[in-house]
């Protein structure tokens, strides 16, 4: 019986998409995918199809490490429409609520101390959130509301950009699973007038550079002359992925074990626990393993070329 062929190249690693704005995650990771001819592809947190801005797409090997830039903490810029609230806390909403805008400067600042920190949020009903295998957009959709508890996430920072009313703009750095939309319709409701966002701009995840994303014009250009190699040379290394978890080197004999998944006694000198980063003894990124003590318990390894 013959094997199924594959449908795209065995093309490993990370690209830094600056995504447009009126696009899904998804949409844009499919077209990215097909560009690479790459045979397997994901992304690593939804973005609006309001927003812009940084989407890391793993493609092959690196989607086995996609779960750690989804923990990992963003950067947002974001504008806000004070005195409308929309049902989905965005502009693509419908207005539900309008209210006059008597608010200073003095008083946002203020205002922003609460949301500083570790907080709890409810997720907004317009979430991929899921609910008895539905996401919460769908429910939404129809009109019914699910009852969502809060959830704590913290926002390291919080700041202050610009405000010419109606219009404010903030800078976010936020853990995982922060909603900025919701983040924006509580502030607006702690000022008392309400607000929505108009613009929002995903500017980093991890410690990825802004400076290596590239737009989805010019990715586009840059595959119509047809040279796989152009394209190769703007993936990021797998392990970036996982770039904030320590290194730890291993000799020949333990490489070999790790590769068939096997534990691995060593000499903990430098009393590491938790997860760590896995390198062979010729440099190669072997996945990622769990210390106990002094054992290592692989945990995601990367397939190497055969």
């Amino acid at each position: 019986m013959s094997r199924p062929r594959k449908r795209g190249r065995d093309i490993d690693g990370v690209f830094l998409l600056d995504k447009p704005q009126g696009m899904s995650s998804n949409d844009i990771m499919q077209k990215v995918k097909r560009l690479f001819q790459a045979n397997k592809a994901g992304h690593t947190g939804a973005l609006d199809p309001l927003a812009t801005g940084m989407l890391p797409i793993c493609l092959g090997e690196a989607t086995k490490f996609s779960q750690f830039l989804l923990d990992a903490d963003k950067r947002y810029l974001v504008t806000a429409k004070l005195g409308e609230r929309t049902d989905t806390s965005d502009s693509e909403g419908q207005v539900v609520e309008i209210r006059e805008v008597n608010v200073e400067t003095s008083q946002i600042l203020t205002a922003l101390d609460r949301f500083r920190g570790d907080i709890f949020q409810v997720p907004t009903m317009f979430s991929a959130l899921k609910h008895k295998g539905k996401p919460l957009y769908e429910y939404a959709r129809q009109g019914i509301v699910v009852e969502r508890e809060a959830r704590p996430i913290t926002i390291f920072e919080l700041k202050f950009i610009e405000y010419k009313a109606p219009y404010l703009t903030l800078e976010v750095h936020c853990s995982k699973g922060t909603y900025i939309r919701t983040l924006v319709d509580d502030l607006g409701e702690a000022l008392g007038c309400g607000a929505h966002v108009i613009m929002l701009r995903r500017t980093a995840v991890s410690d990825y550079p802004s400076e290596n994303m590239m737009t989805w014009d010019k990715l586009q250009k840059l595959a119509e002359q047809q040279d796989l190699t152009q394209l190769d040379r703007h993936l990021l290394p797998i392990d970036t992925a996982v770039s904030k978890l320590p290194a730890l080197y291993l000799n020949a004999q333990q490489s070999r074990a790790i590769g068939f998944g096997q534990r691995v006694k060593f000499d903990n000198e430098r009393r590491l626990t938790g997860q760590v980063r896995l390198f062979s003894d010729e440099n190669l990124f072997l996945g990622v393993a769990l210390i106990d003590g002094c054992i290592i318990r692989p945990q995601r390894l990367v397939t190497q070329p055969a």
